[in-house]
């Protein structure tokens, strides 16, 4: 046995040395530049999802000169980043903005203050550096909406070729795909690190769904977890589209750089001014500044330059130089944290993770539970349950199973939702030797809207942020559906053949308990309470026709009334798509070179 061992060892070593040695090849020169020139033909703030492939696009051409500024450092500082399984980890860590939201008069009633913890990323990557490492493009019929109502050339005809452009399919039957990239920087995989993964996707079958690719021709139905993941680490936008370009002379890369105004003169942008080193810098653009900064920081730096609501810039003190709904139109995915028991050793303990095979096994051959994050299906449903698709519409609901014991007192301070400490009292008391699925039913098309504002004229200054979480009602209803659909999966003779049943006690239901246990008025309350977000905001430099007034950007992404200006971010997005939307937030990178580059 011991040989054995010491011959599995050896192997892992230099399969680990192999790895780095072409992991760092791959990667190629990572350093950055040092000094910032006084101008540039194009400057992009936020260095995430659509920052890092619009700079990668726009610097393939020598003759352009781009600089990329993030108020974050390097990826490459946090042993966590590339490591999916150590995500949670990330929360509240130094690359994280870590905002949260006012209290919420209708939601949220578990959490501190009843705020809700909006992790962003603040580092090279972004939130794609902090995320779940989904990979879902959204339904066709998103993009079809924005088209009619007036942002011409983002019908799913229009980007689906963007879509296709990014990605590197690696999931060996949809290679062939007419949906799918085989090309592209982004690597997409489907990762499978317990054997829970099967069953979930048995119980979609019980209930009359189909196995679909969910980024492929039809969504309705159940799909295996795509995720932006090779070889075992996390693959960001950063990573995938600007590492293997950093030795181009024409593209600066500037990490700890706080942009803090648009210099706006003459209804033009003209440069910006940033925070770097610890003074304050201005970088002047010969041809645009562009904002992918996100759809919280976006709408921030807008509004500090004078772009935004009239009434809210004049109280502030701050110059209308154009009165814009900046910040209106935030739109948010909710998802409801749902425990089943089971009586197999199928999901993820933090015992399991922290063994001494497990961490070897990801340290050698990048395999094993540290190789993926726990989510390993994803379902996509009509609210009416019905399984055929509506050719006019998206999905209302999406079901993330994931395979994760998430009750005991180890995961009282890994779990990262600003819970009450009495509610966390509650919560993380299970010390039975029965493990749990955590599933999360998610509201794909929320009705309530809300807003970002600024609290002052100082950029250090966090923004307030009002989702406006469950103020229409339907998305209560909704997600009381979406929950009843998961008791329909539990229900299923697949699940059931694990231990799990719809009448499982969980811990979460205590705060609940005065009414009947799983009627609506149950569920409902269970919903104020725990009301997370699924960190997909959108929207709040919303895309629009020139006539739209809740427009802050054109279908050209060109913000309206200021020249040389564009939002290029899931902020633009005219409404949140129905999936992750990290994907989506890619595509508009794309879209948005093309637009620039072709005048």
């Amino acid at each position: 046995m011991v040989k054995f061992l010491l011959t599995a060892i050896i192997i892992g070593v230099i399969a680990y040395v192999f790895f780095k040695t072409a992991l760092n090849t791959e990667s190629g020169n990572t350093g950055f530049s040092t000094k910032l020139k006084t101008s540039y033909d194009y400057i992009i703030v936020g260095a995430g999802s659509s920052g890092s492939v619009l700079a990668s696009r726009l610097s393939k051409d020598p003759k352009n000169d781009v600089v990329l500024l993030e108020a974050g450092g390097s990826d490459e500082t946090s042993p966590y980043i590339y490591k999916p399984g150590a995500v949670a980890m990330l929360l509240k860590s130094n690359e994280d903005w870590e905002y949260y939201t006012l209290p919420q008069e209708q939601a949220c009633q578990a959490m501190e203050e009843e705020r809700s913890y909006w992790p962003r990323g603040r580092v090279l990557g972004g939130s794609n550096a902090l995320n779940w490492m989904v990979h879902i493009r959204g339904n066709r019929h998103d993009y079809d909406s924005w088209s009619e109502e007036g942002c011409d050339g983002w019908s799913y005809k229009d980007v689906l070729p963007y879509f296709i452009k990014s990605e590197d399919i690696q999931i060996d039957e949809f290679k062939q795909s007419e949906y799918r990239g085989k090309r592209g920087p982004l690597p997409v995989t489907r990762p499978n690190i317990t054997p829970m993964q099967k069953l979930y996707l048995g119980a979609g079958k019980d209930l009359g769904y189909s196995l679909i690719d969910c980024n492929g021709e039809d969504q309705i139905g159940f799909s295996w977890m795509q995720s932006t993941i090779k070889q075992g680490e996390r693959w960001s936008s950063y990573r995938a589209f600007i590492k293997p370009h950093l030795d181009r002379s024409n593209l600066h890369i500037m990490p700890n750089t706080l942009t803090t105004k648009v210099i706006i003169k003459d209804k033009k942008a003209i440069g910006v001014e940033c925070i770097r080193n610890g003074r304050k810098v201005r970088v002047f653009a010969r041809k645009e500044v562009i904002l992918s900064a996100g759809s919280v920081n976006s709408p921030q730096l807008l509004m500090l330059s004078g772009v935004g609501p009239k009434e809210h810039l004049n109280k502030l003190g701050i110059p209308v130089l154009a009165d814009l709904p900046v910040g209106d139109n935030l739109q948010d995915h909710l998802m409801i944290p749902l425990v089943y028991g089971i009586n197999t050793t199928g999901s993820i303990t933090l015992d399991k993770l922290n063994s001494i095979w497990s961490v070897k096994q990801y340290e050698y051959f990048r395999t094993g539970l540290w190789s993926a994050t726990s989510g390993e299906c994803l379902a996509f449903v009509y609210r009416d349950f019905n399984k055929k698709t509506d050719a006019g519409k998206s999905a209302d609901i999406q079901i993330s199973v994931n395979s994760v014991h998430t009750t005991t007192p180890s995961m009282r301070d890994s779990m990262h939702f600003n819970y009450q400490e009495k509610v966390k009292d509650q919560i993380f008391t299970d010390t039975e030797k029965v493990e749990t699925i955590l599933f999360l039913p998610i509201l794909l098309r929320p009705k309530s809207r809300g807003y970002i504002r600024l609290k002052s004229r100082d950029p250090f200054d966090y923004p307030d942020i009002d989702p406006n979480y469950l103020e229409h009602p339907d998305d209560v209803h909704t997600l009381i559906e979406a929950i009843r659909f998961v008791e329909k999966m539990v229900g299923t003779n697949t699940l059931n053949s694990v231990g799990m049943d719809v009448n499982y006690q969980s811990p979460y239901y205590k705060l609940c308990s005065k009414h009947q246990f799983r009627s609506d008025k149950f569920w409902e309350c269970y919903v104020r309470h725990f009301t997370l977000t699924a960190s997909h905001p959108t929207s709040t430099c919303r895309m629009g026709d020139k006539d739209d007034p809740s427009a802050v950007v054109d279908p050209q992404l060109r913000v309206k009334g200021i020249s040389g200006l564009r939002v290029v971010d899931a902020s633009a997005m005219r409404n949140v798509p129905a999936g992750n939307t990290n994907a989506g937030s890619i595509m508009i990178g794309e879209k948005a070179a093309d637009l620039i580059l072709k005048g």
